[in-house]
Protein backbone atom coordinates (compact mmCIF):
# COMPACT_ATOMS: atom_id res chain seq x y z
CA UNK A 1 0.00 0.00 0.00
CA UNK A 2 0.83 3.45 -0.41
CA UNK A 3 2.48 4.77 2.42
CA UNK A 4 1.01 8.34 1.87
CA UNK A 5 -2.12 7.24 2.05
CA UNK A 6 -1.65 5.38 5.36
CA UNK A 7 -0.07 9.01 6.38
CA UNK A 8 -2.90 10.87 5.32
CA UNK A 9 -5.30 8.38 7.49
CA UNK A 10 -3.12 8.88 10.62
CA UNK A 11 -3.20 12.27 10.54
CA UNK A 12 -6.96 12.17 9.49
CA UNK A 13 -7.64 10.34 12.99
CA UNK A 14 -5.00 12.87 14.63
CA UNK A 15 -7.14 15.45 13.47
CA UNK A 16 -10.35 13.83 14.91
CA UNK A 17 -11.69 13.18 11.24
CA UNK A 18 -12.94 9.62 10.22
CA UNK A 19 -11.78 7.17 8.03
CA UNK A 20 -12.89 4.31 6.11
CA UNK A 21 -9.89 1.11 6.52
CA UNK A 22 -10.13 -2.51 5.52
CA UNK A 23 -9.97 -5.24 7.88
CA UNK A 24 -9.77 -9.39 7.47
CA UNK A 25 -13.81 -9.39 7.52
CA UNK A 26 -15.08 -6.05 5.99
CA UNK A 27 -14.21 -2.25 5.93
CA UNK A 28 -14.54 -0.48 8.98
CA UNK A 29 -14.69 3.51 10.05
CA UNK A 30 -12.21 4.42 12.39
CA UNK A 31 -11.84 6.96 14.86
CA UNK A 32 -9.82 7.91 17.47
CA UNK A 33 -11.31 6.30 20.52
CA UNK A 34 -9.94 8.60 22.73
CA UNK A 35 -11.56 12.10 20.92
CA UNK A 36 -15.04 11.91 21.97
CA UNK A 37 -15.90 14.39 19.68
CA UNK A 38 -14.68 12.04 17.02
CA UNK A 39 -16.65 8.75 18.13
CA UNK A 40 -19.72 11.07 18.56
CA UNK A 41 -19.43 11.70 14.87
CA UNK A 42 -19.14 7.50 13.95
CA UNK A 43 -22.95 7.04 15.95
CA UNK A 44 -24.03 10.03 14.14
CA UNK A 45 -22.88 9.34 10.25
CA UNK A 46 -24.30 5.97 10.97
CA UNK A 47 -27.41 7.13 12.40
CA UNK A 48 -26.61 4.45 15.40
CA UNK A 49 -28.17 4.76 18.37
CA UNK A 50 -25.73 5.99 21.66
CA UNK A 51 -27.40 3.03 23.47
CA UNK A 52 -25.42 0.85 20.67
CA UNK A 53 -21.59 0.26 21.67
CA UNK A 54 -18.60 0.56 19.17
CA UNK A 55 -16.14 -1.99 18.67
CA UNK A 56 -12.72 -1.52 19.09
CA UNK A 57 -9.27 -2.18 16.99
CA UNK A 58 -6.07 -3.02 18.54
CA UNK A 59 -2.92 -3.72 17.06
CA UNK A 60 -1.61 -6.17 19.98
CA UNK A 61 -1.88 -7.80 23.21
CA UNK A 62 -0.41 -5.39 24.99
CA UNK A 63 -2.67 -2.70 23.31
CA UNK A 64 -5.69 -4.41 24.51
CA UNK A 65 -4.35 -4.51 28.45
CA UNK A 66 -3.59 -1.06 27.77
CA UNK A 67 -7.67 -0.23 27.66
CA UNK A 68 -9.15 -3.64 29.11
CA UNK A 69 -8.39 -6.19 32.00
CA UNK A 70 -6.80 -9.09 30.49
CA UNK A 71 -6.52 -11.97 32.33
CA UNK A 72 -4.69 -15.59 31.61
CA UNK A 73 -7.99 -17.04 30.12
CA UNK A 74 -8.43 -14.13 27.64
CA UNK A 75 -4.81 -14.37 26.93
CA UNK A 76 -4.71 -17.65 25.93
CA UNK A 77 -7.88 -16.71 23.59
CA UNK A 78 -6.20 -13.87 21.89
CA UNK A 79 -2.42 -15.90 21.58
CA UNK A 80 -4.40 -18.00 19.83
CA UNK A 81 -6.64 -16.33 17.31
CA UNK A 82 -5.43 -13.27 17.22
CA UNK A 83 -4.82 -11.56 15.08
CA UNK A 84 -8.19 -12.60 13.48
CA UNK A 85 -11.73 -13.01 13.17
CA UNK A 86 -12.96 -13.07 17.06
CA UNK A 87 -14.03 -9.97 18.95
CA UNK A 88 -13.37 -10.49 22.90
CA UNK A 89 -15.85 -8.25 25.23
CA UNK A 90 -13.58 -7.69 28.82
CA UNK A 91 -14.19 -5.34 31.31
CA UNK A 92 -12.90 -1.75 30.15
CA UNK A 93 -10.24 0.58 31.93
CA UNK A 94 -11.33 4.05 33.08
CA UNK A 95 -8.99 5.56 30.45
CA UNK A 96 -11.81 4.45 27.93
CA UNK A 97 -14.83 6.43 27.33
CA UNK A 98 -18.13 5.55 28.38
CA UNK A 99 -19.11 7.09 24.56
CA UNK A 100 -18.26 4.11 23.09
CA UNK A 101 -19.52 1.69 25.26
CA UNK A 102 -22.73 2.73 25.93
CA UNK A 103 -22.07 3.24 29.57
CA UNK A 104 -21.46 -0.30 30.24
CA UNK A 105 -18.61 -1.04 31.67
CA UNK A 106 -17.30 -3.58 29.24
CA UNK A 107 -15.71 -2.72 25.89
CA UNK A 108 -15.52 -5.16 23.07
CA UNK A 109 -11.88 -5.63 20.95
CA UNK A 110 -10.46 -7.33 18.41
CA UNK A 111 -7.14 -7.13 16.55
CA UNK A 112 -7.61 -7.30 12.24
CA UNK A 113 -5.67 -9.78 10.44
CA UNK A 114 -5.06 -7.46 7.82
CA UNK A 115 -1.69 -6.20 7.24
CA UNK A 116 -3.00 -2.27 6.31
CA UNK A 117 -5.18 -2.49 9.57
CA UNK A 118 -2.48 -3.47 11.55
CA UNK A 119 -0.01 -0.92 10.07
CA UNK A 120 -2.32 1.26 10.73
CA UNK A 121 -3.20 0.99 14.49
CA UNK A 122 0.34 0.61 15.22
CA UNK A 123 1.37 3.63 14.13
CA UNK A 124 -1.61 5.41 15.69
CA UNK A 125 -3.31 3.53 18.03
CA UNK A 126 -6.44 2.31 18.95
CA UNK A 127 -9.59 3.36 16.39
CA UNK A 128 -13.15 2.12 16.28
CA UNK A 129 -13.74 -1.07 14.27
CA UNK A 130 -17.15 -0.74 13.71
CA UNK A 131 -18.67 -1.79 10.00
CA UNK A 132 -18.53 0.82 7.30
CA UNK A 133 -22.36 1.06 6.66
CA UNK A 134 -25.23 2.95 7.71
CA UNK A 135 -26.70 1.24 10.82
CA UNK A 136 -29.01 -1.60 9.90
CA UNK A 137 -27.88 -1.61 6.21
CA UNK A 138 -25.42 -3.69 4.77
CA UNK A 139 -21.73 -3.36 4.93
CA UNK A 140 -20.65 -3.14 0.74
CA UNK A 141 -17.93 -5.00 0.16
CA UNK A 142 -16.15 -1.97 -2.09
CA UNK A 143 -14.95 1.33 -1.25
CA UNK A 144 -17.31 3.20 -4.19
CA UNK A 145 -20.51 1.74 -2.79
CA UNK A 146 -19.60 2.59 0.76
CA UNK A 147 -18.95 6.32 -0.34
CA UNK A 148 -22.27 6.23 -1.65
CA UNK A 149 -24.02 5.49 2.15
CA UNK A 150 -22.58 8.71 3.78
CA UNK A 151 -22.07 12.41 2.62
CA UNK A 152 -18.54 14.03 1.49
CA UNK A 153 -17.91 15.44 4.70
CA UNK A 154 -18.54 12.76 6.77
CA UNK A 155 -15.22 10.37 5.88
CA UNK A 156 -11.95 11.78 5.00
CA UNK A 157 -9.91 8.92 4.24
CA UNK A 158 -11.11 6.20 2.15
CA UNK A 159 -7.86 3.14 2.31
CA UNK A 160 -9.29 1.14 -0.81
CA UNK A 161 -7.98 -2.60 -0.34
CA UNK A 162 -10.30 -3.91 -3.13
CA UNK A 163 -13.43 -6.54 -2.55
CA UNK A 164 -14.02 -7.45 0.97
CA UNK A 165 -16.32 -10.11 1.27
CA UNK A 166 -15.13 -11.83 4.89
CA UNK A 167 -18.18 -12.39 7.79
CA UNK A 168 -18.62 -10.95 10.42
CA UNK A 169 -16.51 -11.69 13.60
CA UNK A 170 -17.27 -14.53 16.18
CA UNK A 171 -18.09 -12.09 19.57
CA UNK A 172 -17.28 -13.47 22.70
CA UNK A 173 -18.07 -12.60 26.32
CA UNK A 174 -15.11 -13.07 28.41
CA UNK A 175 -16.21 -10.92 31.60
CA UNK A 176 -18.39 -14.41 33.04
CA UNK A 177 -17.31 -17.32 34.46
CA UNK A 178 -17.44 -18.62 31.56
CA UNK A 179 -17.08 -17.45 28.26
CA UNK A 180 -20.67 -16.16 26.61
CA UNK A 181 -20.99 -16.41 22.41
CA UNK A 182 -22.68 -13.61 21.39
CA UNK A 183 -22.19 -14.12 17.92
CA UNK A 184 -20.62 -17.04 16.03
CA UNK A 185 -18.83 -16.49 13.32
CA UNK A 186 -15.66 -19.01 11.52
CA UNK A 187 -14.51 -19.49 14.95
CA UNK A 188 -16.69 -21.43 17.06
CA UNK A 189 -17.17 -22.41 20.42
CA UNK A 190 -15.57 -25.50 20.61
CA UNK A 191 -12.14 -23.83 19.09
CA UNK A 192 -12.86 -20.94 21.74
CA UNK A 193 -13.39 -23.21 24.69
CA UNK A 194 -10.58 -25.71 23.68
CA UNK A 195 -8.24 -22.61 23.71
CA UNK A 196 -8.84 -21.76 27.20
CA UNK A 197 -8.79 -25.11 28.55
CA UNK A 198 -5.08 -25.63 27.07
CA UNK A 199 -4.27 -22.13 27.79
Amino acid sequence: MDNQILLKAVKALSDGDLIVYPTDTLYGIGADIFNEKAVKKVFTIKKRSFDDPLSVAVSSIDEMDKIAYVNNKTRALAKRFLPGELTIILKKRPVVSNIITADLDKIAIRIPNHKIALDLISKFGPITATSANIHKIGTPGIINDIRMQFKKDDISVYIDAGKLTGKASTIVDMTYDEPKIIREGNVSKKQILDAIKNG
